[in-house]
């Protein structure tokens, strides 16, 4: 049983030999899907990476009078790491804050003559972990009191919007990108679902001549339906190796002042899923043709 099985199977993995360029055809096809499909997740990967950055946080953006003395900024400093719900405190003094300007910028940031007459304050960026409370109307409004009354503070920016941008792409997700990966899914089942049955019309005389010498419709199915697996295999492997080609491309594309973004590759579980998800389609679509 277990030898006819194999038998079976190597049988449908040479069949593919029988119509080579439709095959070929079929393959690109479910390549070309996959890569399109690869592209949109890592497309979505990357941007909520970057809003993990900010999902659930708020941030302050604090600069002291340029007339505060060192010893009135460190106390504030200590002020605000008191605070509730404070995740992380990163402080500037003056010339800290034209090093870290000056390498942001790279080549054309060099500001060595400004060292003996540095016009940059004191100045540093708070992140806030946003509480249940936060629901409620002032939460923001109240803490960007309490920092605009320490002593020296001159002005406090921040951006009250940021866990509403992760919630609108979250909508936008779910209202566009998963449908469209959705019909790439349908696009993958009738180019393979076509391609196996126009295998099976060139093949119409072998099989009924099988079923006239009495093989059973398994004997008959099982090869054809193993061709529509290892070309949902092969099919996804060529699009997922196409997506690692093309993100070794664009992996350093917007890695420079003042995006400094590092784009990364979609996680093994995603790939994993994406190439599942291709097989099954592959197989889904080979079996309807095939009944």
């Amino acid at each position: 049983m277990i030898g006819q099985f194999l038998r079976l199977t190597l049988r449908g993995v040479a069949d593919l030999r029988l119509h080579p360029f439709a095959q070929l055809l079929t393959l690109l096809a479910v390549g070309m899907v996959t890569l399109l499909t690869g592209l949109i997740l890592l497309a979505m990967h990357n941007v909520n990476l970057e809003l993990l950055k900010t999902r659930g946080q708020v941030e302050f953006q604090i600069y002291w009078k340029a007339t505060a003395d060192a010893d009135q900024v460190v106390k504030d400093w200590d002020a605000v790491r008191k605070l509730d719900h404070l995740r992380s405190f990163k402080t500037f003094t003056p010339d800290n804050a034209l090093t870290e300007l000056a390498s942001t910028l790279g080549e054309t940031g060099d500001f060595s003559w400004l060292a003996d007459n540095n016009p940059l304050p004191y100045s540093g960026l708070a992140f806030f972990a946003v509480p249940p409370e936060a629901q409620q109307e002032g939460w923001a409004t109240r803490l960007l009191t309490d920092l605009k009354s320490l002593p020296g503070v001159d002005k406090v920016n921040y951006a009250p919007f940021q866990a509403d941008l992760a919630q609108g792409w979250r909508t936008l997700a779910q209202l566009v990108v998963w449908p469209i990966i959705g019909f790439l899914g349908l696009v993958v089942a009738l180019v393979v679902h076509n391609t196996i049955k126009l295998s099976l019309l060139t093949r119409m005389d072998e099989v009924e001549i099988l079923s006239l010498v009495g093989a059973s419709p398994a004997y008959i199915r099982w090869p054809l339906l193993t061709g529509g697996l290892f070309q949902g295999l092969i099919g996804s492997g060529l699009g997922i190796g196409l997506l690692a080609i093309v993100h070794s491309f664009i992996e350093e594309a917007l890695n420079f002042p003042p995006f400094m973004i590092q784009i990364q590759f979609i996680p093994i579980e995603q790939v994993l899923i994406l190439a599942g998800s291709v097989t099954l389609v592959s197989i889904i679509s080979s079996w309807v043709a095939i009944k």
